[in-house]
């Protein structure tokens, strides 16, 4: 394969994946009785908790005035909206009363619906079902919302998260870049230009994505050194990515593990935000890991957020972007994989994956 052009204005680049799970929100920021906003995928929602605790989220417009639901009232069963008082039931979005009916009044509340999505809590987020833009019902009962592989009963768990002034596929494309880090990510403590070295990695397909098969860790690569010389173990780590927006990475060391799970969520067309999810249980009484996560972590998110802001820059000007082999083959697998999903969901076929077998990438980074 030779050097291609992706032109990052066409339609076809910014169109959202529908019939999938997105983090809505952290779990901490939704209490129970309290109704919260947010955005997915150009879509208002309302978030909030029942009686039970269960969340919710139903879009935050009402189907009678498209007054916001948010601005509302909540008692633990339905959301009242704050213009006319009409209450939908929090999880079904089903009206339950409107209170201008007068008794001889034919219309019946029952069949009318303030759109919602199918709502899970999981690794202290909360997961919303994006059926589609409207919120309309489906016959088809959602698969279970993405969980963080962990291999102890015991371990620790950290929380990042950032946002990011751009399209989805622009941020996709750049947590799977190999070939920025010794120019974005040089600091005393990660690597320079003088450590770059030859790369060889082997990958195959998954449903859904791709996986970078597991393999020893980059020499050049100063936290897998930290992990070493703490477990006394040789490391090995296995990184997937899974549509629509999920690279996960799993580090074994002995006994030892570290996983992770990055999520690029599309708030709007032009911005998104990024979720980072880790757990671990190397060392647990010695906070070195929630140190190096914690501190490190934000400085390394900040590079890339700062390098997003500065490409933006750019692509006011030159809205076309050049994807070269081998270092840009991910980038390329995923814009495959994004138009197969959406071929499949167009035709009802089954989804055609854009790699074949096995493949074997070379860069230097």
């Amino acid at each position: 394969m030779t050097a291609m052009n992706l032109d990052s204005s066409h339609s076809g680049a910014l169109h959202f994946l529908w019939g999938f799970w997105y983090p809505a929100l952290r779990s901490e920021q939704v209490r129970r009785h309290k109704l919260v906003r947010a955005m997915l995928l150009d879509v208002p929602l309302v978030l909030g908790r029942d009686a039970a605790g269960k969340p919710f989220a139903l879009r935050d417009v009402c189907p009678h005035r498209a007054f916001p639901l948010s601005f509302g009232q909540f008692d633990g069963k339905t959301v009242e909206c704050a213009y006319h008082g009409w209450q939908f039931d929090a999880h079904t979005g089903q009206c339950c009363t409107i209170p201008s009916l007068t008794d001889d009044s034919k219309l019946k509340c029952e069949r009318i619906y303030a759109g919602s999505f199918p709502c899970e809590e999981r690794d202290g987020y909360l997961w919303a079902f994006m059926t589609n833009p409207e919120g309309r019902a489906v016959n088809d009962q959602p698969p279970a919302p993405p969980e963080l592989p962990v291999f102890s009963a015991s371990y620790k768990i950290a929380h990042l998260y950032a946002d990011l002034p751009c399209g989805v596929d622009q941020a996709i494309i750049g947590l799977m870049d190999p070939a920025h880090g010794p120019f974005v990510h040089q600091a005393w403590w990660w690597r320079s230009r003088r450590s770059i070295r030859h790369k060889e990695k082997g990958f195959e397909p998954i449903p859904n994505g791709f996986r970078m098969t597991p393999h020893a860790p980059s020499a050049n690569s100063a936290p897998y050194k930290i992990l070493k010389l703490l477990t006394g173990e040789p490391a090995t780590t296995m990184i997937d990515f899974v549509l629509p927006n999920q690279r996960f990475e799993q580090i074994r060391a002995g006994r030892y593990w570290l996983s992770s799970r990055t999520t690029v969520t599309p708030i709007r067309r032009d911005f998104c935000r990024l979720d980072f999810c880790a757990a671990w249980n190397i060392l647990p009484w010695f906070p070195i890991v929630s140190f190096i996560i914690n501190v490190f972590g934000p400085r390394f998110i900040r590079q890339d957020t700062e390098v997003i802001k500065k490409q933006a820059m750019g692509l006011q000007y030159e809205d076309r972007m050049m994807l070269i082999d081998d270092a840009d083959r991910q980038a390329r697998w995923y814009f495959e994989l994004k138009a197969a999903y959406q071929e499949a969901q167009r035709t009802g076929a089954p989804l055609r994956h854009p790699m074949s077998g096995p493949v074997t990438l070379r860069w230097r980074s």
